[in-house]
């Protein structure tokens, strides 16, 4: 068979993903929680310094607003996972939030 190019399968079948932009004090930022390959999730759940912050929640997605310097630190989600034939409990390796400070950014 050819040789095949593109992304290794990821040890997690889910997905946390954060913008890849400076998170800033005020601003609104959704931290969502996908399968791997479109795989179906439901009944996701989000942590925040492994601390359940509730659910299960119908969505796949977590709203910070305002952001706050205290929302900063690792955030990591959970669900049941389907994929084909198989379903199981997965939760995502974590990514790290960090908040600046409005006025801290030395640009004024």
């Amino acid at each position: 068979s050819p040789d095949v190019t593109g992304p290794s399968c990821p040890a997690e079948r889910l997905v946390m993903q954060l913008p890849a932009r400076a998170l800033l004090e005020g601003d609104t930022v959704t931290l969502r929680c996908r399968g791997w390959q479109d795989a179906m999730v439901t009944e996701v759940r989000f942590y925040h310094e492994e601390k359940d912050l509730g659910g299960p929640l119908n969505g796949t997605e977590l709203s910070l607003s305002p952001l706050q310097l205290h929302h900063s630190g690792r955030y990591r989600c959970g669900g049941w996972v389907s994929s084909g034939p198989s379903l199981g409990w997965e939760k995502s390796a974590p990514v790290t939030v960090t908040v600046h400070g409005e006025w801290g950014n030395g640009d004024g």
